[in-house]
């Protein structure tokens, strides 16, 4: 057996029983399952559990139904675009805006198993795997690892290594993957893609750039939310470093974060999934123009399909001190909106003004691209 990915890859299927025993046995297994299974007897659950023998058989027996009673309780509805840009004989690499760790691959699982589509593998920063029982179940989710904070000595062979999995997991195991267009969730509204995610996704292959990256069958996404995941979090953590200070995140505040994500009122949510990127598209430039020329490709793909809600033109509005967008939203949405943004200013210690601004520039900024 070939045990070159086996520090970061999900759970093969002799991994799975030991794991579904873990997690049967956690303390913490009747509040998971009062979520996800509400109302159902706590045996029945851990009968089920340790029924499971594959990855697919965990999502589709627990992921799938966390992932209804998300979008059930905290959503008003969540829709897709797109969807017809794909063939679901084909694996695809889906590069992703990134507005919650959990939620952005966990609504694409649904919308493409509901679609007939193959579930895809995700990755999942190592800084977060912080407990046994957060791994099982990440990695029974076939979720995989991105190695976090490394010795810079260590990048180039970790990222070489990441790039590795990802292309045989498309090309050799038959799995899409998601993963987000950046290190690090976007706090203040502006999806960029990192040239060095781009970087990382050719440095496997063994043609020329555009071959390699071509190979890949790149898929940007543009996910929005009417209400941003963790907005005051996100503004807090900008308020706090916007003078250039390093911020400092508190003990469990990654998971603090996952939690507030998950069980936050979202309101309505959109995903976008954008035509693939093709060869022909790439530029033929061989250097760090290069792979500017493509993370700019995924921008202009999330850009176009991202979907604004009333929250983004009211926030716009608030900023510029104008009315241009009033006709997309009510004087009653914008008293909701205001009482948010008091909120925010009321929970955020610091100059109320500054605090205004970031908390708005989350919202607006994308109307402006």
């Amino acid at each position: 057996m070939d045990t070159k990915f086996d520090d970061i890859r999900p759970y093969n299927q002799d991994e799975i029983a030991p794991a579904m025993q873990r997690i049967a046995n956690s303390e913490y297994l009747p509040a998971m399952a009062q979520f996800v299974f509400p109302g159902k007897d706590i045996e029945e659950v851990k009968k089920m559990l340790l029924s499971f023998k594959t990855t697919h058989d965990f999502q589709i027996g627990v992921m799938y139904y966390f992932n209804e009673q998300v979008i059930n309780n905290t959503t008003t509805g969540l829709s897709f675009s797109g969807l017809e840009n794909l063939d679901p004989q084909k694996n695809y690499l889906f590069v992703s805006n990134h507005r919650d760790i959990v939620m952005d691959s966990s609504f694409l699982q649904q919308i493409l198993y509901k679609n007939g589509f193959r579930t895809t593998e995700i990755t999942f920063g190592s800084n977060l795997m912080s407990s046994q029982l957060i791994v099982d179940i990440g990695n029974s989710n076939k979720m995989f690892k991105v190695m976090r904070g490394e010795n810079p000595r260590e990048f180039y062979k970790t990222s070489l290594h990441l790039s590795e999995y990802i292309r045989h997991t498309l090309t050799q195991k038959g799995e899409s993957v998601w993963i987000a267009q950046r290190n690090g969730r976007t706090k203040d509204g502006n999806d960029a893609t990192d040239q060095g995610i781009v970087k990382m996704f050719a440095m496997s292959g063994s043609k020329d750039l555009a071959a390699n990256l071509d190979e890949l069958n790149i898929v940007p996404i543009a996910i929005s939310y009417e209400w941003e995941p963790c907005d005051i979090f996100k503004a807090r953590e900008l308020y706090f470093s916007h003078d250039g200070s390093k911020y400092i995140k508190e003990k469990n505040e990654d998971f603090i974060s996952v939690l507030t994500g998950i069980m936050q009122p979202k309101g309505k949510v959109h995903m976008s999934l954008c035509e693939p990127l093709r060869k022909e598209e790439f530029s033929s430039d061989y250097s760090n123009e290069f792979y500017k020329d493509a993370a700019t490709l995924i921008d202009k793909r999330i850009y176009k399909n991202y979907k604004l809600f009333k929250t983004n033109y009211i926030a716009h509005d608030l900023r510029s001190g104008k009315n241009k967008y009033t006709a997309f939203y009510t004087k009653e949405e914008k008293e909701i909106f205001l009482q948010r943004l008091n909120h925010a200013i009321k929970t955020i210690n610091g100059d109320k003004n500054v605090v205004t601004s970031i908390f708005l520039d989350i919202y607006a900024n994308p109307v402006c691209r």
